[in-house]
């Protein structure tokens, strides 16, 4: 369907007679973006990658009626990735984002850093977020949306580890008053009921379209699962990952260093201090023992919670008669590695790390059941979001509407996945390699850029004279054998390189002409 044929249909259909007056209701569609935390593609069960005993049907009846995505890069970590999500642009490109103070303190100008709800909102819609808020201490409330019930982390820092019970919520509707509640309870469930609760017609105008952004706090650590779910999963096992432990031949220098895992009993490896660690969740141990099976059972039973939570929300837009005219977004801000390449955590640019799944649906608009084996990013989803709404582009950003991809899940699909990492530090900040390796480094992890495209993944890391790292993630999921240090890929190494400088000043970033060399390969 075209933009035009779209911008005609906004207000059409609908039609109320209220005394003598004829009122044209909106069938613009609702969007619904459900957004995990932390949350790998391996997890839910209709990927191929999750194990067998993974077991996730609620998402995966949301599949059956959409679109899956097999290769989605929604972010590195939990700020910029939810960044991209407010502005459409690459974390390099979100202008007067600061870490400031303690963490996860931050800030920003909402003149320099605008975010896109508030251009919906001047267009009719509605506009709302419920659940975990991760970008600067002003939530936007009353500017960018209409009602929030928002755990605050940057605001409150004194409760920013408290991820799943006793979060200080800050709840704002259309009238402008704020009410402040320390609220007990889990807070997977807590989010549920506030977004069914604007699903089903509380704090807002039920003949107006609306977009909720339901930001779940699982299962970022310390991965705790629900009460109802600690005995499931009980015969949890994987196999271990081929590269725990260093060293990684082919790797770069940091990643001879990164080292998480030490051999455990019966060959099964433990976490490192027997704590999952974390700014904000020192000491967090894990529910069932410390071995990496423990830690991947513990994990999955928090991603209960959310298949689950996946139901409600789905259930209410059936039971109100909403789900023919919804745009059901499922995703994550990235994935998370347990044991791949010596991890337990994000950043990093491989897919056991910051791969995320992806689901879209609108019955009637999408095809059903199928797969988009298309590697897509998360700046594509906000001009896509536009683009269902029949809503301009208030300014230029980085992706590009999924449609085609949507209407047919075959179809070309010419863009590659950039995927950018800088640490800390966004805008103008990103513009030279910092000096001081506290902001080049986050957890042992350099800046980087990456690019998929295909069946093949570049990376360059940002350090003076280190090798560049080239995948087949056809042959190699697993990005054990790096290619770029293969004589007979020296051709198409060359290719994703002078892609990702293309695609780098395609986006405007101009640390480009600033890169540091990489290593002369003799080719």
């Amino acid at each position: 369907m075209t933009a035009l044929i779209r911008q005609c249909l906004l207000l059409t259909v609908g039609v109320v007679l209220t005394g003598q007056l004829l009122v044209a209701a909106d069938s613009r569609p609702n969007i619904l973006l459900i957004y995990t935390d932390d949350h790998s593609h391996r997890s839910v069960s209709c990927y191929p990658e999750a194990w067998d005993w993974v077991d996730t049907p609620n998402i995966d009846r949301l599949a059956k009626r959409g679109v899956r995505f097999a290769h989605t890069f929604i972010g590195t970590w939990c700020m910029p990735s939810r960044a991209t999500m407010l502005t459409g642009h690459h974390q390099f490109g979100v202008e007067s984002m600061r870490m400031t103070g303690q963490y996860p303190g931050s800030t920003y100008d909402p003149a320099k850093c605008p975010f896109w709800p508030k251009v919906f909102r001047g267009e009719g819609y509605t506009t709302a977020q419920v659940g975990k808020w991760h970008t600067g201490t002003d939530s936007g409330a009353g500017r960018d949306w209409d009602y929030q019930a928002v755990w605050n982390r940057p605001k409150y820092q004194q409760n920013s580890g408290h991820y799943f019970y006793d979060q200080i919520i800050d709840f704002s509707g259309a009238d402008q008053k704020k009410e402040t509640k320390l609220i007990r309870g889990y807070s997977t469930d807590n989010y549920t009921n506030w977004a069914e609760d604007f699903i089903r017609g509380e704090h807002r105008d039920e003949g107006k379209p609306w977009y909720l952004w339901v930001c779940y706090g699982a299962v970022h650590g310390p991965f705790t699962p629900a009460v109802r779910h600690r005995d499931d999963y009980p015969d949890a096992k994987i196999p271990v990952p081929k590269d725990i432990f260093p060293p990684r031949a082919g790797k770069p220098a940091y990643m001879q260093k990164i080292n998480f895992w030490e051999p455990g009993p019966n060959g099964i490896p433990e976490l490192i201090g027997g704590t999952f660690g974390g700014r904000t969740v020192e000491g967090a141990k894990c529910i069932h023992g410390n071995s990496l099976n423990d830690w991947v059972r513990q994990y999955h039973q928090g991603v209960l919670g959310l298949d689950q939570a996946v139901g409600r929300l789905v259930g209410a837009l059936e039971e109100s008669g909403q789900l023919e005219n919804t745009l059901v977004v499922f995703t994550s801000d990235q994935g998370f590695a347990w044991g791949q390449h010596g991890f337990r955590t994000k950043l990093a640019p491989y897919d056991a790390n910051i791969r995320s799944p992806m689901i879209v649906s609108l019955p009637g608009r999408i095809p059903e059941g199928k797969v988009c084996q298309s590697p897509v990013a998360g700046v594509d989803l906000i001009p896509t979001f536009f683009s269902y709404a029949g809503i301009d582009l208030p300014w230029e950003m980085h992706g590009h509407d999924l449609t085609p991809v949507l209407e047919n899940p075959n179809a070309d699909w010419p863009h590659p996945a950039m995927v950018t990492f800088t640490g800390r530090s966004y805008g103008a900040d990103t513009i030279r390699i910092p000096d001081d390796p506290d902001l080049h480094m986050l957890n042992g992890i350099p800046w980087y850029v990456s690019l998929r495209q295909g069946r093949y993944k570049y990376i360059r890391t940002l350090v003076e004279d280190e090798i560049e790292e080239l995948y087949d993630i056809d042959a190699d999921p697993e990005e054990l054998t790096n290619l770029a240090l293969d004589a007979g890929h020296g051709g198409q190494l060359k290719e994703f390189r002078a892609a990702t400088i293309a695609e780098m000043r395609r986006t405007g970033w101009e640390l480009v002409d600033n890169l540091p060399s990489v290593r002369d390969l003799n080719r």
